[in-house]
């Protein structure tokens, strides 16, 4: 793979700037595809687990991860764990078939080590660092070999508990008149209102 890949474009496109933690997310949810010997979720048959937290280096890599997987915050089919960690775990839902893709830690020090994370921790926004500092950090995530980038665990059962169905079901709150879904409604005063209305002061 390289910076001409269709899917690599599509991910900067997504994502908005160059960095090397997003194409290790996109690399990442391809070799968890490949090892399960699935297809790219077009609705909701992967679930895609991300030890990542927020705000910390490398929180990027989801976007990777959404971009190969298919798995999106839209379709309520990826979740972050809060481990801090850049590991993606791959469910296979009809299946129950799960694997888990470690970024190894020779990846991550490498990645920690280069000119552009140096910029980063100095404050600069990533879209500020010169094409020249980032492109070698992104040329090497994407053109290493994939055992080379990751611990690719064995594939293993998991059953993750199903989500509740999509409810379309809507109502206008009465106060500020704007559509909600029924189950968020709220009593105020004997009015049918959104959360947000009723969490308002009186």
């Amino acid at each position: 793979m390289d910076r001409n890949d269709e899917l690599y474009k599509a991910g900067l496109l997504l994502h908005g700037h160059k960095c090397p933690a997003m194409p290790m997310g996109l690399r990442a949810g391809m070799a968890a595809l490949e090892a399960l010997g699935v297809e790219r979720a077009q609705d909701g048959q992967l679930t895609a687990l991300v030890e990542i937290d927020s705000d910390h280096c490398a929180t990027c890599y989801a976007d990777g991860v959404m971009m190969a997987t298919g798995c999106t915050f839209g379709k309520g089919n990826i979740r972050k764990l809060g481990f801090g960690k850049f590991v993606l775990t791959l469910v296979d839902n009809k299946t129950g078939r799960s694997v888990r893709v470690a970024t190894r830690n020779e990846v991550i020090k490498r990645n920690q080590e280069s000119e552009f994370i140096q910029f980063r921790m100095k404050g600069v926004p990533a879209s500020k660092i010169a094409a020249g500092l980032v492109d070698p950090a992104v040329d090497f995530i994407l053109a290493e070999p994939t055992e080379k980038l990751f611990k690719i665990g064995p594939v293993q059962e998991m059953k993750l508990a199903p989500g509740r169905a999509h409810d379309f079901n809507t109502f206008i709150c009465s106060e500020c008149g704007e559509v909600a879904v029924e189950r968020y409604a709220r009593m105020k005063l004997g009015r049918v209102v959104c959360m947000p209305c009723a969490e308002k002061a009186q």
